[in-house]
């Protein structure tokens, strides 16, 4: 009588077929196809061979000879022909024969250098890897060693404050536990100190900042948990406002602005829009954790703390540039109400803009004007126009100007628009009596230098793939520096080449301010100790 099979622990090639077999039908035919399959499955020398390891196992002290006679005489045992048995006889593991039939690429992997024991898809075979963490929404944890060693600092800090650290001596779990500038000491212990208490305990500094993580978070992470409010996943202008107000006491570069509250104000003022107008790429006024990471804030952050010249820091914070600014627009804002209008802003450059780019700035299609005074620009408004007017180069200077020339709105400029507002400017050179191109080789000249995925089509990408993209505006709306690209003007050659590091902005921030020096009367220059930029002053002009 056959056998039951349990067909799970055969490998499938094991089953196949002669192309000869007899078709059967029926369930005497079912029978004798078993019986041809089972008869042909335990004449192969791999499942012989699987037949003796299963009788080793189930009777270990047997012998092969005794194996052969249990086969025999066991009323359970299977049914062989003699020729199987006298070939199982000869030895326990007969050597493999070539095969006729092809096996599969994985059937060779899992018979090769293995002996079958058990069924090969048992789960006891498998061996599970385990794939550890990669991703950790808050940086990877902190090892053992960098933890202890920092709450052997903290345990030094407190230990002459067993009740919680002061405002007064909380200066080393800024800089040193923290890692953060010396001038987030005040918001940092008003984070901590919840109950307004007075004091930082110990058990809030570690349950706060230590078990949360924080000695592995990036500088911008770190300093934009400190800053940002708890329901709020963002910065605003007024998150800035108490590290300013510290620095501007604490900082020996700006201490000269302490008899001058009134500057003090319009200083952090400009400083904060200056750092919105480079990193909220959005626009909104809400700055973002990603927005910072990929900014120079941390960095220039740090640069303030350490650095004695304050105007050495070049982004955000040189008091020098603060100058220029406001001066520029206390020299527009002729009646002095902190507001000024198109008539003021055409006096710009000594007259430098067309009609019609001022017309587009004051219909506010590159930027919403925050002064609340309608048709009239404040003073942030003009912090954006500034630096975008001075260095064309930035990439939040050619969205505005874009926006600018963009007249419907497609997001593309076409020659249409090109010639609307550079027919003024053809105007304005025949004024001064002088021979202007012709528009049609300027379209040429920027389609030459700027390169667009389509020609006759200005997109946005290709002013931002090239770096002359400023001149492109410039010659369109700007005279002086339209004549000074036409010239190649040798001073801004020079300036080019004498620091290529320096942006548009910086060149431009630094020679206003020797001209603004220059005007101011000489003692109070000296008294300033400008004797350097009087020197500057000289060289330049």
């Amino acid at each position: 009588m056959p056998v039951a099979i349990d067909m799970g622990i055969l490998d499938p090639n094991l089953l196949q077929l002669p192309q000869d077999l007899p078709s059967s039908s029926g369930n005497l035919g079912a029978d004798k196809l078993l019986d041809d399959l089972f008869t042909q499955w335990l004449s192969l020398p791999e499942a012989q061979r699987m037949v003796m390891t299963l009788i080793q196992e189930a009777h270990p002290e047997a012998s092969c000879g005794d194996q052969g006679s249990r086969i025999q005489t066991s009323p359970s045992s299977l049914s062989i022909d003699p020729p199987t048995l006298m070939h199982i006889k000869e030895g326990c593991t007969p050597p493999l024969s070539p095969r006729s039939l092809p096996l599969s690429p994985r059937s060779q992997r899992r018979l090769t250098g293995h002996t079958i024991s058990t069924s090969p898809l048992s789960n006891s075979d498998l061996i599970r890897e385990s794939i550890p963490q990669f991703y950790f929404p808050k940086g990877p944890p902190t090892s053992k060693e960098a933890y202890f060693e920092c709450l052997d600092r903290v345990n030094r800090i407190f230990s002459g404050y067993p009740n919680g650290l002061p405002l007064s001596a909380f200066m080393p779990v800024t800089k040193e536990i923290c890692k953060l500038p010396s001038y987030f000491s005040s918001v940092l212990f008003q984070k901590l100190d919840i109950n307004r208490t007075g004091l930082v305990t110990k058990e809030r500094l570690i349950s706060d900042w230590l078990d949360q993580n924080m000695l592995v978070a990036d500088g911008a992470t770190r300093i934009f948990t400190v800053l940002k409010q708890h329901d709020t996943d963002y910065l605003t202008q007024d998150d800035f406002r108490p590290i300013l107000r510290e620095l501007l006491l604490t900082h020996q570069g700006l201490e000269f602005l302490h008899d001058t509250p009134e500057f003090q104000d319009r200083y952090a003022e400009t400083v904060i829009f200056r750092i919105f107008y480079h990193c909220n790429k959005g626009g909104n006024g809400r700055l973002l954790l990603r927005e910072i990471k990929r900014s120079h804030l941390f960095a220039t952050l740090q640069q303030v703390d350490v650095e004695e010249d304050i105007n050495k820091v070049l982004n955000y914070f040189s008091y020098e540039h603060f100058y220029v600014i406001y001066c520029k627009f206390w020299e527009l804002d002729s009646d002095h109400d902190f507001v000024i209008d198109k008539d003021d802003l055409l006096r710009y450059g000594n007259h430098a803009l067309t009609y019609r780019i001022v017309e587009r700035i004051f219909s506010q299609v590159p930027r919403r004007f925050r002064s609340g005074v309608e048709g009239k620009m404040g003073y942030e408004d003009f912090v954006w126009f500034i630096l975008s007017e001075e260095d064309k180069s930035s990439e939040t200077s050619l969205e505005y100007w874009f926006k600018c020339v963009d007249l419907d709105c497609d997001g593309v400029i076409t020659p249409n628009e090109m010639h609307h507002f550079y027919e003024e400017q053809v105007h304005r050179v025949e004024c001064m009596a002088q021979e202007p191109v012709l528009f049609e080789d300027i379209v040429c000249q920027m389609s030459d230098m700027i390169k667009p995925k389509k020609d006759g089509h200005l997109t946005l990408r290709d002013l931002k793939n090239c770096k002359l993209s400023g001149n492109f505006f410039n010659i369109l709306f700007n005279l002086n520096k339209f004549v000074a690209f036409e010239t190649r003007d040798p001073f801004l050659i020079r300036m080019e080449r004498e620091d290529p590091t320096l942006t548009e902005w910086d060149r431009f921030a630094h020679a206003e301010y020797i001209r603004l020096a220059m005007e101011e009367d000489g003692e109070d220059v000296f008294m300033d100790g400008s004797a350097e930029v009087l020197d500057d002053a000289f060289e330049y002009y």
